[in-house]
């Protein structure tokens, strides 16, 4: 990293700094390396309490020092979540859109500026065939996205991001100043 642009390694050290819930397990992974000439990924795991991941997603930030017209700037966020929907929810014609409105509404929360988004919100339905028949009906809910990040503040982007993971987990949302009461009940 040291053979890096400055513009880049601030950004990464933003992005180092970001604050996520703590429900949020974060780790840096292996960033593609086709993508753009400088890279860092971010993983996400929130877990339930036996475990079971609730959802899990990435974080791409891309840097070109030469600006890109498909982009409209240097830098470049590509995101992905999923989660597995109850039934009911999960065939709701409408999860799609909710999903993207919960992309716009964690980086407008965070103060995360930015241009040019687009994405897919996908309801995967998975079925048993065969040796796996009597495999459980599963519907998944994904989302693919990217944006344009403004300004100087790409740790925002990230926050806004591991929001939208505790989000898409079913987790209710953290008010500024607002302890959140544990899930555990005390006998």
């Amino acid at each position: 990293m040291q053979a890096a642009p400055q513009t880049f390694r601030v950004a990464l050290n933003q992005l180092r700094q970001a604050k996520t819930r703590d429900e949020v397990e974060l780790n840096e992974v292996p960033a593609p390396v086709k993508l753009a000439p400088y890279a860092v990924a971010m993983s996400a795991d929130v877990a339930a309490t036996n475990g079971e991941a609730l959802a899990v997603g990435r974080f791409i930030m891309l840097y070109d020092p030469e600006y890109s017209e498909v982009w409209d700037g240097n830098f470049r966020i590509v995101t992905y979540i999923k989660t597995r929907l109850e039934s009911d929810l999960g065939e709701d014609p409408l999860v799609s859109e909710v999903a993207w409105t919960w992309m716009v509404e964690a980086l407008e929360d965070a103060y995360a500026t930015y241009r040019q988004p687009g994405g897919t919100a996908s309801r995967v339905l998975s079925q048993g065939f065969g040796m796996l028949d009597q495999q459980i009906e599963t519907i998944d809910l994904e989302l693919r996205a990217s944006w344009t990040p403004e300004g100087d503040y790409l740790d925002r982007h990230l926050t806004a991001w591991s929001d939208m993971v505790c989000t898409f987990a079913g987790l209710p949302p953290v008010t500024e100043g607002v302890v959140p009461l544990s899930r555990h009940r005390r006998k």
